[in-house]
């Protein structure tokens, strides 16, 4: 097992740390994730066995790096422009409960509402057979990757936001190759963060309540995602745990498939252009809203879950409010 991260150095620059199976060091003359993968692509070879031909060097305690902020988001670009953040919902097996919670008031009689049809239809055909197209799941746009938080940096609110909630999910990162070709790095722990209050209110606000950070965990699994992955979510405030629930990812427990989910991405040529980066959020079956929890600035979100060995925690807090003008030129 491989897993990659990035580490900032005493001088302002970045390396990029190895953790090969409890073995870690400083992957050999490594200082992204992107140009390491980028030379891996021209080489043609994957990026277990580029970390093999290079080397490590020394030991490094990546828990203390952790808890003194030396580990950085493990994606990176020159700019963040060209870091593209994505996500799908309704994607994992219980997930419709708490959004039909939000929406189904806006449902008459009997009839389903939109998020549970489309939760239906993905149980039906979001897991199709080889080399056939499974049913698309909801998508949605989060911004770039000016949004994405650090591990232990705050994930901030905008000050017209009516809520700030955690989603813990895994998120999917990827390098566009020079052919347009999508090559898939890994996975990270992910807090897709999102407005669920906008979002109760009508279902069509949904891509207002999308547009806020997100928070990356520090590390990069590279290789398949294990087919039942098993943590927990929680919200610790003043030091005590407030919430917490199993959180549950994997395929295994998904109405998609992870291919599907890919598929129904990058069949947008858009999203196929040579040297950008993609980081895709795969959904979430755990939301404390959904058990009627109100976060407030300062509470902490933790999500841990194997075979990740680092915790992901940010802290909450909300951003001052800005006058925007529009002036004619």
């Amino acid at each position: 097992m491989l897993k990659l991260s990035r580490y900032r150095s005493g001088d302002g620059g970045t390396r990029l740390v190895a953790n090969r199976d409890g073995r870690t060091g400083f992957v050999a003359g490594a200082t992204s994730l992107t140009a390491l993968a980028n030379e891996a692509i021209e080489l043609g070879i994957g990026l277990h066995e580029m970390v093999e031909r290079v080397g490590l060097e020394g030991p490094v305690d990546l828990a203390e790096a952790l808890r003194t902020g030396r580990l950085l988001t493990p994606v990176d670009h020159a700019d963040t422009a060209h870091i593209v953040l994505s996500g799908t919902g309704l994607t994992h097996l219980g997930s419709a409960e708490g959004r039909d919670k939000m929406h189904r008031a806006a449902a008459a009689g009997e009839k389903l509402t939109d998020s549970m049809r489309m939760f239906l239809e993905g149980v039906e055909g979001g897991k199709p057979a080889a080399g056939t197209v499974g049913q698309q799941p909801e998508w949605f746009y989060k911004g770039d990757g000016s949004q994405l938080a650090a591990p232990g940096a705050d994930l901030v609110m905008p000050a017209f936001a009516q809520d700030g909630g955690e989603e813990p999910e895994i998120a999917g990162i990827y390098l566009i190759g020079p052919d347009g070709a999508p090559w898939r790095l890994g996975f990270c722990l992910a807090n897709e963060f999102s407005d669920h209050v906008t979002e109760r209110h009508n279902y069509l606000w949904l891509a207002h309540s999308k547009l806020r950070q997100a928070a990356l965990g520090p590390e990069l699994l590279v290789g398949e995602l294990p087919a039942d992955v098993r943590g927990a979510s929680r919200i610790v405030r003043e030091g005590a745990v407030l919430w917490e629930k199993p959180f549950l990812s994997g395929e295994a427990n998904m109405s998609h498939s992870i291919a599907n989910l890919e598929h129904h991405h990058f069949k947008y040529a858009l999203f196929r252009r040579p040297g950008d980066v993609h980081v895709h959020f795969f959904g979430t079956a755990t939301l404390s809203f959904s058990d009627g929890i109100a976060t407030a600035p300062g509470d902490v979100f933790e999500v841990e879950a194997a075979p990740f060995s680092l915790p992901l925690r940010n802290r909450l807090a909300r951003a001052e409010a800005e006058a925007v003008t529009v002036r004619a030129l």
